[in-house]
């Protein structure tokens, strides 16, 4: 049987996406942990959380206003006899079980609407004298009462597992009655920064040296993602030492290593990875920055080599190994989306790679506009500071005019 062929070096931009998006789908994620509700928050839910009851657990007004039976509503306006109020939490016990033609009932916001009542009028469109409301707008059935269990029945799932935390879901945690909730624990990233030119952030770099910047801006997009991140020393140009390193970045859920991937004689990481005995997935993507990125696995861990230019760093982490964290860290893979806003200033660019380039998104309310944040190269950290999104540029695209939409993601 003839092997199966391997995949090129270099993909497309779209194609090295899909293929880190399949590894993603297939990772088991890490261990489990019950955690405080609180402290969940940014985790991800490691089991189905269900409704221990109906939701709602009675038909509940929507609005402030009179519950009523809207026969009493053919001719308008229509006064009806207020027979007393509900307040939300309570239901007076000398009210009627049933509420008779020609009654209504003053109701609040998520009071129990009274058996007979089949719509809530909004007290904006009523007045009062005494115990009479005069009604002058008509309402249909079921207007402004939600049905109990409407929303879930007692046992319906109501959080899946792979979902991110966030206020919304902490709350419906807590509605359920959770003071605690299972959760993956983070996976440990271990990040590993190549190179004789790079020293330490404390150190007083020589002329011709650079601190370790892209370590801890990598370690800071792994807590955002989810992720713990693990520092690693700085591994100098030499293969025993990048050796060792490398086999203790090993030990983590997941190795980033910043630099050495490009095809220099000092370029040393996938020599050393092949010594391992890795798969390479692909070993360059046609965009920039970060066309050199590497992906791959050894020893059943995951291993990504980005370019060593702070900017191709960033990108490239956000591109393709934030996804493959996020599925360790139990997240269901999601698919990249792009937005979409007005060019400020027109563009001028080469064709053959699809550009990821630093922008600022500005505008107010629906009218967002875009504009290059004035960068100089791969290596300008000051711009990409200054810059809150990628500007997306096709790979055949040459000229793009002022006002033009164009695909813009956020970061």
């Amino acid at each position: 049987m003839a092997a199966a062929p391997q995949p090129p070096a270099v993909l497309s931009f779209e194609e090295a996406r899909a293929v880190v998006e399949r590894h993603a789908s297939e990772v088991q994620p890490t261990s489990r942990e019950t955690i405080d509700l609180l402290a969940s928050q940014g985790r991800v839910l490691a089991q189905a959380i269900t409704a221990d009851r109906d939701f709602p657990p009675f038909r509940r007004a929507m609005r402030d206003g009179y519950a009523v039976r809207t026969a009493d509503l053919a001719h308008l306006p229509a006064t009806l006899e207020v027979i007393g109020e509900i307040k939300a939490g309570v239901r007076p016990e000398d009210l009627p079980a049933d509420l008779a033609p020609g009654q209504a009932v003053s109701i609040m916001t998520g009071a129990p609407a009274p058996d007979g009542a089949d719509a809530v009028v909004m007290v904006e469109y009523t007045s009062t004298v005494g115990n009479r409301v005069t009604i002058s707008r008509g309402i249909a059935t079921g207007d402004n009462i939600v049905s109990a269990g409407s929303e879930a029945g007692k046992g319906n799932p109501l959080l899946s597992p792979g979902m991110k935390l966030d206020y919304a879901t902490i709350g419906v945690a807590a509605s359920v009655g959770l003071v605690s909730v299972p959760v993956y624990r983070p996976a440990e990233v271990a990040i590993l920064s190549t190179g004789d030119e790079i020293v330490d952030i404390g150190a007083n770099p020589g002329p011709h040296q650079i601190r370790n910047s892209n370590s801890y801006s990598l370690a800071a997009q792994v807590k955002a993602a989810g992720g713990v991140a693990k520092i690693l020393s700085i591994a100098r140009d030499d293969m025993g030492h990048l050796r060792q390193l490398i086999q203790q970045g090993l030990e983590s859920d997941l190795l980033l290593l910043s630099g050495g991937v490009s095809m220099g004689k000092y370029d040393l990481v996938e020599q050393v990875l092949e010594g391992f005995g890795a798969e390479f997935f692909f070993t360059g993507a046609q965009i920039q920055p970060g066309r050199p990125v590497v992906f791959g696995r050894t020893r059943q861990r995951y291993f990504f080599g980005l370019p060593g230019n702070p900017i191709s760093t960033m990108v490239t982490f956000e591109l393709f190994a934030r996804p493959v964290l996020e599925a360790l860290c139990g997240l269901e893979p999601r698919p990249l989306v792009f937005l979409n806003a007005r060019l400020k200033s027109e563009i001028r660019t080469k064709t053959g790679l699809k550009r990821f380039l630093p922008g600022f998104l500005s505008g107010r309310f629906e009218r967002a506009e875009v504009e290059l944040a004035g960068w100089h190269g791969s290596g300008d950290i000051a711009a990409m500071a200054r810059s809150n999104c990628y500007l997306v540029i096709a790979e055949d695209r040459e000229k793009i005019a002022t006002g033009e939409w164009v695909p813009v993601m956020l970061r």
